[in-house]
């Protein structure tokens, strides 16, 4: 095994299940990532320390508990096509992509967007798909989605995010300030929504119409 392999084996063990992430299909998941090969080439060293990485243009890449986290809220059971508002380096979309059938994550910046694309095109994520767009507003033309997860902090959940949500469906986001946020989950329940909060957490802010100016 290389030096990687084994970091990353020893993350899934250490910040993963022993902090709680029981779900087999998203352990698998995170092992299957390479993070790695998603963090500028000067931060690889750090790709498996328990924290965030920055990634260029004031954007992070969460830490690996977050990641999984996240992606366990969202309890898909791999058929659904999801949504992730905030694609940043593609990392918690090439995870996404092993636990759902398609994948539609949307960046605002068009430089991340491009790197984004690139970079999951020359990995063989076939079945990710990025755009360039207000993530705030999500994606109309693939809803209603079987998940939607945000990877930026909002006032308040987006109305279009709610709005695109299949019956049953969660979205799970950080909501709150600028500074600290609570990760809640929204479900979908007919035409009214369903909110839990899970634990404090600190993410950028989310920009856009319906998220910071």
């Amino acid at each position: 095994m290389s030096i990687f392999e084994l970091e990353r084996e020893q993350m899934v063990r250490v910040q993963l299940e022993r902090r709680g992430i029981q779900s087999p299909r998203v352990l698998a998941a995170m092992r299957a990532v390479a993070r790695e090969q998603f963090v500028p080439p000067d931060q690889q060293a750090f790709a498996y320390d328990d924290g965030p990485i920055a990634i260029g243009h004031g954007q992070t890449i969460s830490q690996p508990y977050i990641v999984a986290l996240m992606s366990e809220l969202l309890e898909l059971q791999g058929d659904e096509v999801v949504l992730e508002v905030g694609a940043g380096s593609g990392y918690q979309s090439a995870v996404l992509s092993h636990l759902a059938g398609t994948v539609h994550a949307v960046e605002r910046l068009p430089a991340l967007a491009s790197i984004c694309t690139q970079r999951l095109c020359d990995l063989g994520y076939e079945r990710v798909f990025v755009h360039q767009a207000d993530g705030s507003l999500g994606w109309p033309e693939a809803a209603p989605y079987g998940g939607i997860l945000v990877t930026a902090a909002a006032p308040q959940p987006p109305p279009p995010l709610l709005e695109q949500l299949a019956e049953g469906a969660r979205l799970v986001l950080p909501v709150g300030g600028r500074s600290t946020q609570e990760l809640q989950v929204w479900q979908r329940q007919g035409t009214s929504f369903h909110c839990r909060s899970v634990l404090p957490v600190a993410f950028v802010p989310l920009r856009g119409r319906y998220g910071w100016s």
